[in-house]
């Protein structure tokens, strides 16, 4: 019998190799690709277009925003502040420097964000400012504050805006969200969406 065909380096047996490794290779470019992202994608829109297209956030005119994922810089004092940014809220630069406490860097961006608290909130004494309004999130992204850092800042948006500081309040308990299924993460604040409101209060 002649063996000939099924010797080691025949080239009629690495070219059917070679084929079905590219048929292969079409098959879960075409599966995992094409069809499985579609799929995800499919499935998003339809169960969770909010999310799917971002979180994103509106003004009462329609016009998009922000992000209920990405925090912002609010410069003018009639508004709720965020949190420190060393990236000043950068997405794509997203990260934070990782300082001790220690760093000299650290110490005087600290410094300098107590300073300007100072100046901005003679009427609250210093040791009333929560910690987290002048640290750095560990993104440098986070689009939230905690309760205590938005109604300590109450009494500033008051004197600014004339609005109620019993009516800032309701407007920031309005805005609180509990922790997720009730025991994990902290209660919180978003601050675009509360100084939405703010803008509306303001407006009225």
């Amino acid at each position: 019998m002649d063996q000939s065909s099924k010797m080691p380096g025949d080239t009629a047996g690495k070219g059917s190799y070679a084929w079905i490794a590219m048929r292969a290779a079409v098959l879960f470019i075409i599966l995992c690709g094409i069809a499985y992202p579609l799929l995800c994608t499919g499935l998003a829109q339809l169960f969770m277009p909010g999310n799917a297209n971002g979180s994103l956030i509106k003004d009462s005119s329609g016009n998009v925003v922000g992000s209920e994922l990405i925090g912002q810089q609010f410069i003018d004092q009639k508004y709720f502040q965020s949190r420190v940014s060393s990236i000043e809220y950068k997405a794509e630069a997203s990260g934070s420097n990782n300082y001790a406490p220690s760093n000299p860097d650290m110490l005087k961006r600290t410094q300098e964000s107590i300073k300007a608290w100072k100046e901005a909130n003679p009427d609250v004494p210093i040791s009333d400012l929560p910690v987290a309004l002048v640290t750095n999130s560990g993104s440098g992204l986070d689009p939230h504050i905690t309760p205590e850092s938005a109604a300590v800042q109450i009494p500033r948006i008051s004197k600014l805006t004339g609005i109620d500081p019993n009516t800032l309040q309701q407007l920031v308990d309005k805005h609180t969200a509990g922790r997720d299924l009730g025991v994990f993460g902290e209660p919180r604040v978003n601050v675009l969406e509360l100084n939405i409101d703010l803008k509306s209060l303001m407006t009225k």
